[in-house]
């Protein structure tokens, strides 16, 4: 039974070691986090921003931040484990090692006739002839009078000084960590034994298991949903203009289990004849058009409206019942967006290309959702070749401003940030006629937008030259440069409600054939991680051209002080195509500013695979022609391209336009 006790004993230290596993580490985990949380603010500060409250920290949300479900579930973990350590301490006297002093209640190196008349005593208070009670015989006979045996009998005084116990050796014994109840000896315990093994052990696991197999199978490993996935890659298309691409963004599973009720109809009914300019409709077949539209599911309209009520910032048209599901098809469109642009750029021919046109047109809906800027406000005007859109990300600025500042010289965004501070501010508080704090407000945001230069290289590694079939590495440095000296940021984005981390996306591209070649995801906001990727990279670049260690250790050092002085490497592989000259395109887009997108030229000359270990160079004489920026009469089939990508919002026949581009770029070839 002592046995069973001490076992029984053993089952809260069980537990509690079982508790403190993942418990110890991961309150360490969070408190570092908390300690070490960068308090340097890479969110803009404009009046607008501060206005909109989504940077805004208040004594409630930070109280509700400290009291969440995981830390008051965690503060009551720790309140259990320190009652079980209090509980074991409790219980750890019945496990002390036996000391027939300490029982008997004496100094250690008593007389015997001390240990003789303490012995009178104890007998006097726990003998059976004097106390019935069964606690008080059992423990006169197992501690009182083994206690005394211990100091007066020589033998067992023997036994207790050589091996701690007066019955001598004691066996060694393992406890079982299981509560007392389960270790019955009736008969009954094994029942409940095989009950706790089966449900705790092999059942508790498997309903876990199906749980999360049942979740995975419906979503990807970036939350979403494979239903989009699907619909995203079956509808997307090669040709597939900017103003198309909200047909299919709508199209996620995620929009369409948002409900549909009948206290909508109405509210969704204003919100179309308030939006109707804006949905891309047909004004020659108005009334068809109409129904056409309407005829869709309810859940496609009601998402498209929702999208189109944040391009043309009409908030205030929300009723009470939209708005929830207004915030969220918001909350998650940028999470759809990233995941439709790689549904764009996923290789879709034999020579594992994507497509550029409709990756274009992904990112240039990303950008009009996050600055709340409308597809209309894209369209070229005689004297803004980009439209109004990219003003009308910066604060105060309106169609009235714009028409003030744009005679003065300033065509686009770039001009606006690349004039003189003092020569901007008199610009826009004397011909804008704007105050000092709306001019501070602009000066915050254009300090905050990214200006974007890149390097591009493409190489076979090991060889000269680059000739058709070589597996091609391209490697590029792109770099940031910002007013403010911060390197990643939050994008000045007053009217997209929830926070929104600043992506960019390199392109390499054939702009006549509407090929993607190579694309990756880049973010300056993450500098671990970047530098932890360019180091891999140039080392195993390095390594695989045969240099030497010292060589390499220099190239890794030399890309880390990039890294966190303002670049992010990017590289990848593509295998060269058939022999001749191809004037490609380098892109780094962002998916959250307009205006700050960058291109440049790479004309590439794949040579013809000869028997020859000798290379001849890839480059024309002069080299790799890269430039920044380029004009668009430098070559007729990017100016082509060009004037095509300029009008995308204001052309109505983009598909047969396409078509004719790529047709007589398919002649230039011949």
């Amino acid at each position: 039974m002592a046995a069973s006790e001490e076992n029984s004993a053993l089952f809260p230290i069980f537990i509690l070691t079982i508790m403190a596993i993942p418990i110890v580490p991961y309150t360490i985990t969070k408190l570092y986090r908390a300690v070490t949380k960068k308090s340097k603010s890479i969110h803009c500060h404009c009046s607008e921003c501060t206005r909109s409250g989504k940077y805004h920290i208040s004594i409630s949300k930070r109280i509700s931040n400290v009291f969440t479900c995981s830390n008051f579930t965690l503060l009551l973990l720790w309140v259990v484990m320190i009652i079980m350590v209090y509980y074991i301490k409790n219980l750890s006297s019945e496990v002390q090692a036996f000391d027939p002093f300490t029982i008997l209640g004496l100094e250690p190196g008593a007389l015997e006739s001390e240990i003789k008349k303490k012995y009178r005593r104890l007998s006097i208070q726990y003998h059976p002839d004097k106390n019935p009670d069964p606690e008080a015989n059992k423990y006169f006979v197992e501690y009182i009078a083994k206690a005394y045996q211990a100091l007066t009998d020589p033998i067992s005084r023997e036994n207790y000084e050589k091996y701690g116990h007066p019955d001598g050796r004691q066996g060694f014994q393992i406890g079982i960590a299981l509560p007392q109840f389960l270790l019955n000896s009736d008969g009954a315990s094994s029942g409940v034994l095989l009950i706790w093994i089966v449900g705790v052990c092999i059942l508790l696991p498997l309903i876990a298991a199906a749980v999360y197999l049942s979740r995975s199978s419906k979503y990807s490993g970036n939350h979403v949903m494979q239903e989009t996935l699907s619909n995203y890659y079956n509808l997307m298309k090669p040709s597939l203009a900017p103003s198309k691409v909200m047909d299919v963004f709508i199209k996620a599973a995620e929009y369409m289990e948002i409900p549909v009720r009948r206290t909508d109809d109405e509210p969704l009914q204003e919100l179309f004849m308030l939006l109707r300019s804006e949905l891309n409709l047909d004004l020659k077949n108005i009334k068809k058009e109409q129904a056409k539209f309407w005829k869709q599911h309810a859940a496609l309209v009601k998402a498209e409206l929702l999208v189109h009520t944040q391009l043309a910032r009409e908030f205030a048209a929300l009723s009470p019942s939209l708005q929830s599901d207004f915030g969220q098809i918001l909350e998650i469109a940028p999470r759809l967006l990233e995941v439709l642009m790689k549904m764009a750029v996923i290789p879709r021919n034999n020579q594992g290309h994507g497509w550029l046109r409709p990756a274009i047109g992904v990112v240039e809906l990303s950008q009009s959702i996050i600055q709340a800027v409308p597809f209309s406000a894209r369209k070229s005007t005689g004297v803004l070749s980009d439209g109004i859109a990219p003003f009308l990300q910066l604060p105060h600025i309106n169609e009235t401003v714009i028409k003030k500042v744009a005679p003065k010289k300033v065509k686009t965004v770039k001009e606006l940030l690349e004039m003189d501070s003092q020569k901007r501010a008199d610009l826009l508080i004397q011909t804008a006629e704007l105050s000092s704090a709306e001019v501070q407000d602009i000066e915050a945001v254009l300090d905050m937008m990214p200006s974007l230069t890149f390097d591009v290289t493409c190489e076979t590694e090991g060889e000269e030259g680059i000739q058709e079939g070589d597996i091609v590495t391209l490697n590029a440095w792109v770099n940031v440069k910002r007013g403010n000296g911060l390197i990643g940021a939050i994008p000045h984005a007053p009217h997209y409600p929830f926070h929104k981390e600043e992506n960019f996306w390199f392109l390499l591209a054939n702009s006549a054939s509407n090929n993607v070649w190579l694309s990756q995801k880049v973010s300056f906001l993450d500098e671990a991680a970047a530098v932890s990727a360019a180091s891999n990279a140039i080392e195993e670049s390095m390594e695989g051209s045969g240099k030497s260690g010292e060589e390499t250790s220099r190239a890794v050092a030399e890309a880390v002080g990039k890294v966190k002085s303002g670049s992010r490497f990017v590289s990848g592989k593509f295998q060269a195509p058939s022999a001749g000259i191809y004037n490609l395109t380098c892109y780094v887009l962002c998916d959250s500013w307009l205006g700050c997108d960058r291109k440049t030229n790479l004309k590439l000359k794949i040579l013809k695979r000869t028997r020859a270990g000798t290379r001849a160079a890839a480059f024309d004489d002069e080299g790799p022609l890269v430039e920044d920026d380029v004009d668009e009469d430098e070559d007729d089939v990017d100016e082509e391209y060009d004037e095509e990508y300029e009008s995308e919002y204001s052309e109505d026949e983009e598909d047969d336009q396409y078509s004719k581009n790529k047709h007589k770029a398919a002649k230039k070839r011949g």
